[in-house]
């Protein structure tokens, strides 16, 4: 950690009764202080660190907490939880309960923005925006998830027996070796059946009657590349929920912060109550 880290520390807090694990950045101190928190709620296979670069940028400008979404990192896992979309979106609203938090905005990315907007739908006390980051769009009688289930479940097999970055190459051929390296170091955390269900999910929850019950400003924000979000896909989620404004970024992915970190960071605006540096 250098000295111009944002990051304050790592917690545990016990929350909708579970453990969950999460990361702080930047504190409450100073401006952050005015401006409503920030909950980061990553991916499928994504623990909380894995994000920790984007929270660093966000931490400069807000409080920041970064979340391991059950069965991922240092959260509570195994056998014997209930991994379903309700129980995640749940968890979110106690965490930010048991953190005292009377003001905060939700990021989720992927199936975190699933998270988020199931999250949302129940009104939950000091939530008072959505970022959106390209979330699969799937759902009944909808297309599949443009990813294949073996790509996950193989990778994390791989990684419980002990891999490194260069291994790691054959799953993420685009990424930095830093990138590989962080990977390569967490992905065992992923509980197996936690991520195919989630996966398995991905068809069979249906967010977009969630929409329409959502009453908080929504920045959805979506990759240029990758065929998740579709232009049809923007329309119709603005239809249910007009309040949503959409930004695509350049040059990305489906891992937007991964391969245009500043596009990523430019999009937000001053969406969150001030820009993100």
């Amino acid at each position: 950690m250098t000295s111009s880290s944002t990051f304050r520390y790592g917690g545990q807090v016990h929350a909708n009764g579970i453990r969950q694990h999460y990361l702080r950045y930047g504190g409450a101190e100073g401006e952050r202080a005015q401006r409503d928190a920030v909950i980061l709620i990553p991916g499928i296979t994504s623990p909380a660190v894995t994000w920790g670069f984007v929270a660093e940028h966000l931490g400069q400008a807000f409080d920041t907490y970064v979340l391991d979404v059950r069965g991922r990192g240092l959260s509570a896992s195994g056998p014997g939880l209930d991994y379903g979309l309700d129980a995640q979106a749940a968890d979110v609203t106690a965490f930010a309960q048991a953190l005292g938090l009377a003001r905060y905005a939700l990021v989720g990315h992927s199936m975190g923005g699933r998270i988020a907007v199931r999250a949302a739908r129940s009104a939950p006390a000091g939530l008072t925006r959505l970022v959106i980051v390209d979330p699969p769009v799937s759902g009944p009688g909808r297309r599949a998830y443009p990813a294949a289930l073996p790509w996950y479940v193989d990778s994390i097999r791989q990684a419980t027996i002990g891999m490194t970055a260069e291994d790691m190459r054959q799953f993420c051929p685009t990424w930095t070796e830093e990138q590989r390296q962080l990977r390569a170091q967490w992905l065992h955390t992923c509980f197996e059946p936690a991520i195919v269900q989630s996966f398995e999910d991905f068809a069979r929850d249906d967010i977009h009657a969630d929409l329409p019950k959502i009453t908080q400003p929504l920045l959805l924000m979506t990759a240029e590349r990758g065929d998740v979000v579709r232009d049809e896909d923007v329309a119709e989620w603005q239809g249910l929920a007009p309040q949503t404004t959409h930004v695509r970024v350049p040059n990305a992915g489906h891992m937007i912060p991964w391969d245009n970190e500043a596009g990523f960071y430019e999009a937000f605006g001053d969406f969150l109550g001030a820009p993100v540096r």
